[in-house]
């Protein structure tokens, strides 16, 4: 494939926690992007991939390795990269001509070939006509468009785009991935390559050439996967469907496995999956339909549940952490205590979900002793807090602890005071045991 447009070798980058503790976001990650082909970059939330996009940008520096474009060291954002944000990044006070133009001015190009090549642009995203209008006058899907004609007036080597279609409804986001892979199956776009974030497996199976797939804690290469497709794709079939399968059970691997018995099984301050609890039961009652008879594919259980991958995949993984469910090999199996969850009136549900939280996520058994040990059995969050961020980052902690509180109200192993912040003791009558000993 000749020299690589990018070339990264060995990169680590590391975040200081609360305590000034350096944490490991990235770790060894080796990465080549060549010119002619598109690389979609999977993995779990938390797992670097949006670190990743910002060293490329040039917008953050590694604490390890190398990062090289065209074979000299990046350091600082390059005239040949530009980059498409999931969050529109667009100047409200600007017209849709003035947001194009801005990185242009910004290098210095007169004004006149500004005008000219963002009108060229914005014809070429097909906003053509929409050149004096605001950012509040236009759809989320023409946002999004200005913010990729902003990205491509500059004519970059590289475009990096950061789960850019993922903020826009189905339709609109499969419309505008549609438009873009014409662009550049037909030429037209100045990009030589592009490296795509995304949750969508489906979307990284019809747009890639390959699929990388990040682990976490730290973020690293796990799997490539080669994809040799002629595009467009038909994302019904065979040949599409096999290889989102095949991807479905790569991101899944391990997530299903049981942990030996006993108190080093999990930590403290283990991340937990991002499970909300009815789409959680949700899930459970489909499994136990009689299309399913307790077992699913997570590309059918997506389309029957209407889930999206990044809400599906943390909701399996969280039945999966409970046993509620076992996942392997892409599949999602209803376990003997998910059809007694299911079986059981509310009362039944929540009993069982309490006993099956203090038995497998260890911070939640930790707050519910810490309770337990308290005269008054309440405490503040904050101590809570501190701990996870050790391990993590302000913002992931508090995501944790969320998760961790919103499963033990509904498990009634505790309750919250969203005025105080202090997390309580359940009523006395509360029908969960108390927490294993520390």
């Amino acid at each position: 494939m000749g020299n690589p447009i990018i070339e990264l070798t060995g990169v680590g980058k590391s975040f200081r926690s609360a305590d000034g503790a350096a944490r490991p976001v990235l770790e060894q990650v080796d990465f080549r992007l060549h010119a002619g082909e598109i690389v979609a970059l999977l993995g779990p939330s938390g797992s670097g991939k949006s670190t990743l996009l910002r060293i490329l940008a040039g917008l953050i520096g590694v604490d390890a390795g190398e990062v090289r474009y065209r074979g000299q060291p990046l350091y600082a954002p390059a005239r040949g990269i530009a980059m498409v944000f999931q969050s529109f990044a667009l100047f409200p006070w600007l017209t849709v001509q003035q947001n194009v133009e801005l990185g242009l001015e910004a290098r210095g190009v007169a004004a006149a070939e500004r005008a000219r090549r963002a009108e060229a642009a914005i014809a070429l995203i097909g906003l053509a006509g929409f050149e004096g209008a605001l950012p509040r006058e236009l759809s989320g899907g023409m946002r999004q468009r200005v913010g990729i004609a902003r990205a491509l007036v500059v004519e970059p080597e590289v475009l990096l785009m950061d789960e850019a279609f993922s903020a826009l409804d189905v339709l609109t986001g499969e419309r505008l991935r549609e438009d873009i892979l014409k662009l550049w199956d037909s030429g037209a776009m100045p990009t030589q390559s592009m490296l795509v974030v995304s949750h969508n497996i489906e979307e990284a199976v019809l747009m890639a050439d390959r699929v990388l797939i990040f682990a976490s804690d730290p973020g690293r290469v796990r799997v490539e996967l080669a994809i040799s497709l002629p595009r467009p794709r038909d994302a019904d079939s065979p040949d599409v469907r096999m290889l989102v399968d095949e991807i479905y059970a790569l991101m899944t691997a391990g997530a299903g496995a049981r942990a030996a018995p006993g108190p080093a099984r999990a930590s403290l301050t283990d991340r937990l999956p991002d499970g909300d609890v009815s789409h959680m039961e949700a899930l459970l009652e489909l499994l136990a339909e009689n299309g399913f008879q307790g077992r699913a594919d997570l590309p059918r259980l997506a389309e029957e549940s209407g889930l999206a991958d990044h809400d599906l995949l943390p909701n399996a993984q969280a039945l999966s952490l409970l046993n509620l469910a076992r996942l392997a090999d892409g599949d999602l199996f209803l376990t003997p205590l998910g059809r007694r969850y299911v079986e059981g009136l509310h009362m039944a549900r929540q009993r069982l979900f309490g006993q099956q939280l203090l038995e497998h996520v260890p911070l939640a058994a930790h707050i519910r002793h810490s309770l337990e040990q308290d005269a008054s059995g309440e405490l503040p969050e904050e101590p809570f807090l501190a701990l996870l961020r050790e391990s993590m980052d302000a913002a992931e902690a508090e995501r944790v602890l969320r998760t961790a509180i919103e499963w033990g109200r509904y498990g009634e192993v505790f309750e919250y005071d969203f005025h105080t912040g202090l997390i309580h003791l359940p009523e006395p009558d509360a029908p969960v045991a108390s927490a294993p000993a520390a």
